[in-house]
């Protein structure tokens, strides 16, 4: 089709219908591809906008929280040391030992008796066999219960230091002139473990300070 040959009316309807064509083709090739991408990238705005205004709320009980967290925290290494989760026979020895010095009596005998495992803890049971004054006996029992961990102190026997086979003591020793007493008692602590309980440490004897 010649254009010079058509009449003002009719080259400005094909003007106008090519006009058209290309608007369209433009609006399904690139401007529609790019609204698309517009809305989705709105959405996504809109979903994060929504999100930050959820926590948002939470902000004010951001101290709070934090300040719970560090309690349980305190409280948890407390509990470790009140009840250990590991089997820390040496250290638990060492601690008994040393509230026996400054007491004034002296440890001769440590026995490992058999462990009892329950759900949530092990008891650790030792026999302990000291002899020293009446009344620095006391004082270390005493001390033994202020100390931070758990220590239960059961079967007392008692004896003088002239019949120390009446407290059950393995050996006769010599004794300094202020040492009164002879005395055997059961020292039981604890330990944590997991809920999946551990074999039984059966083994029993003497232990070597």
């Amino acid at each position: 089709m010649n254009l010079g040959e058509l009449t003002g009316v009719k080259l400005l309807g094909v003007l106008l219908l090519v006009a058209v064509l290309v608007t369209g083709g433009l609006y399904y090739t690139v401007y529609k591809s790019q609204n698309d991408q517009n809305d989705a990238a709105r959405a996504k705005l809109q979903a994060k906008l929504r999100e930050n205004a959820e926590l948002e709320a939470y902000r004010p009980k951001l101290a709070d929280i934090e300040r719970q967290l560090a309690s349980l925290k305190q409280q948890m290494e407390i509990e470790r040391r009140i009840v250990p989760d590991e089997k820390e026979v040496d250290n638990f020895m060492r601690l008994v030992s040393a509230e026996a010095r400054k007491a004034g009596v002296e440890i001769r005998r440590y026995t490992a008796r058999p462990y009892a495992t329950k759900d949530f803890y092990t008891e650790v049971p030792f026999e302990l066999e000291f002899d020293g004054p009446y009344y620095s006996m006391l004082a270390f029992f005493d001390r033994l219960g202020k100390v931070e961990r758990i220590v239960n102190v059961s079967n007392l026997l008692v004896a003088s230091t002239h019949t120390p086979s009446a407290a059950k003591a393995k050996k006769v020793y010599q004794y300094n002139a202020s040492e009164s007493v002879v005395a055997t008692c059961l020292a039981t602590t604890y330990f944590s473990h997991d809920l999946e309980p551990a074999p039984a440490d059966t083994k029993s004897g003497p232990v070597k300070k």
